[in-house]
């Protein structure tokens, strides 16, 4: 038992002597890369469901007991097909009423109209009086208006009569069906409420996402953008969508704001289906640059000290360095540190576009130059305390 806790103590005494000649290297804080050309790449994902972009309801202008529907979900219908019939009887009665007043005002005018042609010779030559005149008169006016008015309550029971037979207004694909044969439904111009819906249809060979993009990368997207759309049904199959419309009021779910964003796809094969759940990839950056260098190793006047004394650059050279005010800075503009043959140098340098890991160089550096990546402010107190406490650890 002894000679084991002497072993023990040896290795500690060992350990801590190792560590102190450890302590005396100078850890290297930095890489060196070379300015490259690349493909620069940036989407965003996003999760969306597929829905119609334009769906009608069906409406029958007839109230009534349903007789007859000519579809079912999922059934495609041309435009004037028969999709449903309402009970006829009643519409049929007030045709034939109707009809049969339009016949009567018809007789009632032409025996109104012989009438004033009588009355007018016998009032020319004063075998009646003037007020009997303008009676007879009145009786024909009223005979004319009365058959006017039958012609269009006859026209009106007509429609009304042809309302109760329900056809397709355009080509499209049955998605919903709420009634059945033997319902009684409302009409919606006789109703208080919206009237019965019999179908819901739409045109399914273009469908549309309504995919939610986080606030972060709305701004990102524009209309007429490529979208790379997968559903679960067809894991295989990659579907092109267009963007075509960004909804302007947000979306806020548990604290998370996100914007509608709508995007067309062709459907022709009808294999995406109405509330298909989507993965979106919405490309906003595909971009070949001649020059581009790591994110990291660009640099602001706050952290260019922290940076420069990792690689021994004097503070002097760095204060004379940041006498002059750039345009741009910190927004297209930053500081870089190349390596030259002199030794590290400082040099500004104006960016473009970026994929967050890389950043293309407008001016400021030649190709085959070579760049210093170094960490941030943050990470190297971080490592340098994280250091400290370690050597503290093992201090005897």
């Amino acid at each position: 038992m002894y000679n084991k806790y002497l072993l023990i103590v040896s290795m500690f005494i060992i350990a801590a002597c190792g560590g102190s000649g450890d302590q005396k290297k100078e850890t290297q804080f930095y890489k060196k890369q070379q300015t490259l050309p690349q493909t620069l790449e940036v989407s965003i994902e996003a999760s969306g469901v597929i829905e119609a972009i334009s769906a009608v309801e069906i409406k029958s202008k007839a109230s009534g007991e349903v007789l007859f529907l000519g579809a079912e979900v999922g059934d495609f219908v041309a435009r004037g097909s028969m999709l449903a019939q309402i009970d006829q009887r009643t519409a049929n009665n007030i045709v034939d009423q109707t009809k049969s007043d339009l016949e009567a005002s018809k007789v009632r005018l032409t025996n109104a109209e012989s009438q004033y042609e009588r009355g007018k010779q016998l009032h020319k030559n004063a075998s009646i009086s003037d007020k009997d005149f303008e009676d007879i008169k009145e009786n024909y006016a009223q005979a004319k208006s009365t058959l006017v008015r039958n012609e269009v309550s006859y026209e009106n029971a007509k429609i009304s009569l042809d309302d109760t037979i329900v056809k397709s207004p355009t080509d499209g694909t049955i998605i919903s069906r709420p009634v059945e044969v033997g319902q009684v439904i409302s009409s919606p111009t006789s109703a208080f409420g919206e009237g019965s819906i019999l179908m819901t249809m739409a045109d399914l060979s273009k469908v549309r996402v309504r995919a939610l993009v986080d606030e972060i990368d709305v701004g990102k997207v524009s209309i007429g953008q490529s979208v790379s759309i997968k559903v679960a049904a067809y894991r295989d199959k990659e579907f092109i969508g267009t963007v075509s419309k960004i909804e302007p009021k947000a979306y806020v779910q548990q604290n998370v704001t996100t914007f509608p964003v709508l995007i067309d796809i062709d459907n022709d094969e009808n294999l995406l289906l109405i509330g298909m759940n989507t993965d979106v990839v919405i490309e906003v950056l595909n971009k070949d640059v001649a020059m581009s260098i790591p994110t990291m190793s660009l640099r602001t006047r706050k952290d260019i000290y922290t940076a420069a004394s990792i690689i021994d650059i004097e503070k002097e050279e760095i204060d004379q360095f940041l006498v002059e005010k750039v345009k741009g800075e910190n927004f297209n503009k930053f500081i870089v540190i190349t390596d030259s043959k002199k030794g590290p140098d400082l040099s500004w340098v104006k960016v473009g576009v970026s994929d967050l890991v890389n950043v293309e160089i407008v001016e400021g550096l030649n190709k085959e130059d070579v760049v210093y990546i170094l960490p941030s402010k943050s990470l190297f107190d971080y490592q340098e305390r994280f250091k400290q406490r370690v050597s503290g650890s093992f201090s005897f």
